[in-house]
């Protein structure tokens, strides 16, 4: 069973450019190594063209792997999001109890994620602790260096 995974309009819109460079430029380059390749002499022991048909078999396995997401993939309608509470899209501000810091982030699908833009992965620790939360409540999350305390501040979208 494939999972469903739901996107930004910016994140569906890169997964579709991916697939369109994957199938057509990329598959180009790849026809065009293995050609060279195959000019080059006896297939049986030549290790460029046996490279180059391994790459092409990575390469279709990603396209089929891409068109499988694209496929499960999901727009939600950012107008219509419950700001009451952390969902997936959702843009929490969190402090941490411990050290009053305070974050930003916006919990996007797992190929979205992007932690130098403030995106994290819904599947994450700290986005699973988040999700469900409301303004003014708090989620202690277990993680890699033991439990953290987080107070939700504002969720936008």
């Amino acid at each position: 069973m494939t999972e469903v995974t739901y996107y930004t309009q910016e994140g569906l819109d890169k997964l579709k450019e991916e697939v369109h460079y994957l199938t057509t430029t990329g598959r180009q380059l790849i026809s065009k190594a293995i050609a060279e390749a195959r000019d080059k002499g006896d297939l049986s022991e030549n290790a460029e063209y046996d490279a180059a048909k391994e790459a092409q078999g990575l390469h279709e396995a990603k396209i089929a792997k891409l068109k499988n997401t694209l496929a499960n993939a999901r727009l939600i309608d950012e107008s219509k999001m419950d700001l009451s509470k952390v969902l997936a899209l959702s843009i929490v501000k969190i402090k941490n109890v411990k050290n009053g810091a305070i974050m930003t982030y916006q919990l996007v699908a797992e190929t979205e994620a992007d932690l130098k833009t403030g995106k994290i992965s819904v599947k994450s620790p700290i986005a699973q602790g988040l999700l469900g939360k409301s303004v003014g409540e708090f989620a202690e999350i277990e993680v890699p260096a033991g439990k953290m305390q987080f107070e939700v501040l504002e969720i936008s979208r």
